[in-house]
């Protein structure tokens, strides 16, 4: 017993000391984007400044109107592709449960050896473009890449077969449930736990992603559809590109003052905020799913 409490003891200690390693970063952050740009220079990122300034926010807020639709756009993005992803991920790995289903093991096969290998960027942008001809649409920020992912498809599988009793299956379609209402009114309640989990993953990825809009979003012809990643990627290049040449292109302003510095972090504030709040309400379906999706099987 007293062995029992020192190792739990011990766990403890070393989860909080790496729990303080994950957050003192964040806080960093958050206060560096508070700094003044002139004292981030001079001293560098430190948790007591010796000068606080929001102008790196006053200089964000210049451009809100473009922020705001990048806001919009991506809230756009991340709610129907992570809707989307979580019906052909639960659908996906429901049919590779099913039993005496033809192919079975040759499609999941197939599922885990795209998790190895893939063709390659050329490739597959060619696919998208000439082929889907998805450049310039919303559909290149909700089909590459994030719209099924083979791992969340394993995850879902080994809930369906190690959490969900076969036998409650059975006896819905013994009273004449057909395979969609199984699945929709019996399946997807009870998987409340790894869908939440998966839901959670796939949203974080559409927020942060940019790299979509990179390859398949041109500056001509997608900026409306810039997502709030791309807008705060190009904030931060217009602040780096003035605060450097200025002189050369014969503005006459005053370039210390622009937080070349101090912007980057509150761009990263500004992009990670709404996840930060986000993640408390659904911790405990991650943990959960995790788990139990992923240990099991």
């Amino acid at each position: 017993m007293v062995k029992s409490k020192k190792m739990t003891a011990l766990a403890a200690v070393v989860m909080a000391i790496f729990s303080l390693l994950a957050i003192l970063p964040l806080i960093l952050l958050f206060i560096a984007s508070f700094t003044d740009n002139a004292t981030a220079l001079a001293e560098g990122y430190s948790y007591f400044p010796s000068k606080w300034s929001l102008e790196a926010y006053r200089y964000i807020a210049m451009e809100w109107q473009m922020v705001g639709r990048g806001y919009l756009n991506t809230i756009i993005v991340t709610v129907i592709g992570t809707g989307a992803s979580l019906i052909i991920t639960a659908m996906f790995g429901y049919g590779l449960t099913v039993r005496g289903l033809p192919f079975q093991k040759l499609i999941m096969g197939m599922v885990i050896i795209s998790m190895l290998f893939n063709g390659g960027i050329v490739a597959t942008y060619f696919v998208y473009t000439n082929l889907l001809h998805i450049k310039d649409t919303i559909w290149a920020l909700l089909i590459p890449n994030y719209l099924m992912n083979a791992f969340n498809i394993i995850l879902v599988c080994n809930y369906f077969r190690n959490s969900i009793s076969e036998e409650l299956l059975e006896a819905a379609r013994i009273d004449g449930a057909s395979e969609f209402r199984v699945f929709w009114k019996i399946l997807l309640p009870l998987s409340v736990p790894i869908l939440a989990t998966i839901g959670i993953m796939t949203a974080i990825a559409y927020w942060n992603d940019w790299t979509n809009g990179l390859y398949y979003l041109s500056a001509k012809n997608g900026r409306p559809l810039y997502t709030i990643q791309l807008i705060l990627n190009q904030i931060n290049n217009d602040v780096n590109f003035l605060a450097t040449n200025a002189a050369q292109m014969g503005l006459t302003i005053d370039t210390s003052s622009v937080p070349s510095t101090t912007v980057r972090m509150a761009i990263a504030a500004v992009g990670i905020l709404p996840l930060l709040i986000a993640y408390p309400f659904f911790q405990k379906y991650f943990v959960k799913g995790i788990s139990l999706g992923g240990v099991k099987g």
